[in-house]
């Protein structure tokens, strides 16, 4: 049974697709082959670290939320786990990330051997907030060390105000 030249064309325009939808897969970091092979990648930068911390704040995470961290944050937030259990951290987390309408991470800045500083910008409806995150890279990962809260700035025309 021999295949037509129509048949033959379909086949390698399938390949060839599937090639390239593979392509965008990995470019967009949808499928990397490191997650294949049970490495993994998550913390690979600063900025993967505050985004991992961010999706586990929206979903309640706790135990990823706490892997985000280390040194004495790590150790007052399972302190609250401790205290409170984890419930009520997941619904604390929740609701910090519920009023988020968006954020903008500045570029990390060396602070030592193995830190970073990196300035982290939350849009609310109604303002604008900064925090500073120091994060430690160890075994390969970055993680939280401290936090500082900035002074927020009101903003002029409400995030979500409609335009005219």
């Amino acid at each position: 049974m021999q295949m037509t030249r129509e048949r033959k064309a379909q086949i390698a325009t399938i390949l060839i697709l599937g090639g390239a939808l593979g392509l965008v897969a990995a470019k967009k970091a949808v499928w990397r082959p490191a997650s294949i092979l049970g490495t993994t990648t998550a913390a690979a930068t600063p900025q993967d670290t505050i985004y991992r911390m961010l999706d586990a704040a929206r979903d309640g995470d706790v135990r990823a939320y706490l892997n985000c961290y280390t040194s004495q944050m790590e150790s007052s937030l399972r302190q609250i786990v401790k205290e409170k259990g984890e419930p009520s951290l997941a619904d604390y987390i929740r609701a910090f990330n519920a009023s988020v309408k968006g954020v903008a991470i500045q570029e990390p800045r060396p602070a030592g051997d193995n830190e970073v500083r990196v300035r982290v910008e939350f849009v609310y409806g109604d303002r604008n907030e900064a925090q500073i995150y120091d994060l430690q890279r160890s075994a390969g990962q970055w993680r939280i060390a401290t936090q500082e809260n900035t002074q927020g700035v009101k903003t002029i025309v409400p995030y979500g105000t409609p335009v005219e």
